[in-house]
């Protein structure tokens, strides 16, 4: 049988894979909210039972039903109490009432992104849902974590990575003059965006080092770097030139905000904040916002990161600043200079000596 090549078949297979990748889509997240239901269920029927046989019910439930069904991974004894946990992390009654009615989700509605923020308990893999009510101190952190994780996406290994670096409490929690110099909702969206402190432990930097060796590492790094800066940021350049008045000017770091639909500026400064880094930041902004920026583009944003930074002092600095920006510190690993390393004493050395006092 020869193939069929005429573009009316090309056309027709193609919407056929889509509707079978979009089933695909959809009976996964009918599975997981399936599943995810039987958890909730199961962690709180044991909840209501041990208050009746005690707290070694969990072991034998767990012997019982894994001799029935040798081949479900789910029903372990850890997972059983991950069951128990999931439940009474969530038993407060709002949220009760809403993870409780996971059975009755509409699929379509999950997948159009519609639903409301507790039914995204449904949509992510009990793996993640494991390491999200397990490290949340509340259920607001909680939730933020969930929506994190739809909204981009991120894989086991990345949510563990964001939970450890604190993301909820350093998320808009950057000193700003965006109320002021930005449109609702503009303005909290661009809040939300940015953080304080900006954690770059991926980078391992040896004294003595100035900005541009940060610069240079960040770029090295570029995929974790704009995890840490977070969804929408689009790098356009390093020490990104503009020409004012015939002189030269250099952005450190230069990107685009998809979601914001702006220029972003980054200065970074390997000092404490001082006032007058605010002056030269408006002058780039407003620069930016003349030689680059299109009509359709939203204000130009910019963030100065500092290694220290007096929040009142940031605050005063900006009162008065008429373009958007944002002030945050940043964390980085530093490593002791080699002529110093060779000067501490060994792992071996220092149990040489320990071994003296045994």
């Amino acid at each position: 049988m020869s193939r069929i090549t005429n573009n009316e078949y090309k056309i027709w297979i193609t919407q056929l894979k889509q509707r079978v990748y979009s089933t695909q889509i959809k009976a996964s997240i009918a599975v997981n909210s399936a599943l995810i239901q039987f958890y909730w269920d199961l962690g709180k029927s044991i909840s209501e039972k041990e208050n009746i046989w005690g707290s070694k019910l969990i072991e034998q439930v767990a012997n019982d039903l894994q001799s029935e069904f040798p081949e479900i991974k789910g029903l372990s004894r850890s997972n059983l109490f991950y069951c128990k946990q999931f439940y009474r992390f969530y038993s407060d009654e709002l949220v009760q009432q809403a993870v409780g009615q996971l059975q009755n989700t509409d699929i379509e509605s999950i997948n159009n992104g519609t639903s409301k923020s507790q039914q995204l308990v449904a949509q992510i893999p009990w793996g993640h849902n494991i390491l999200i009510f397990t490290k949340s101190k509340e259920i607001e952190e909680a939730f933020f974590y969930l929506n994190q994780t739809k909204e981009n996406n991120w894989g086991r290994e990345t949510l563990a990575l964001q939970i450890k670096s604190d993301l909820y409490n350093r998320s808009g929690k950057a000193i700003t003059n965006f109320k002021n110099t930005l449109p609702d909702p503009l303005s909290d969206l661009a809040q939300q965006t940015l953080k304080d402190p900006y954690n770059f432990d991926f980078l391992t930097m040896t004294k003595p080092f100035v900005e541009r060796d940060i610069e240079n590492q960040l770029i090295k790094h570029i995929t974790k770097f704009l995890l840490e800066l977070g969804k929408g940021f689009a790098f356009i350049g390093q020490q990104y030139h503009l020409q004012v008045s015939e002189k030269d000017y250099y952005l450190d770091l230069f990107f685009y905000h998809t979601r914001l639909k702006c220029y972003v500026v980054i200065e970074l400064k390997n000092t404490a904040f001082t006032p007058e880094y605010t002056g030269k930041l408006n002058f780039y902004l407003s620069a930016v916002d003349s030689l680059v920026k299109q009509p359709d583009d939203n204000p130009t944003i910019g963030i100065l990161l500092c290694r220290d930074k007096d929040s009142i002092e940031a605050e005063f600095a900006l009162r008065d600043i008429g373009k958007p920006m944002g002030i945050s510190e940043f964390t980085l690993v530093e490593q002791l200079p080699d002529n110093l390393k060779s000067s501490l004493p060994t792992i071996e050395e220092i149990e040489q000596q320990l071994t003296k006092f045994d």
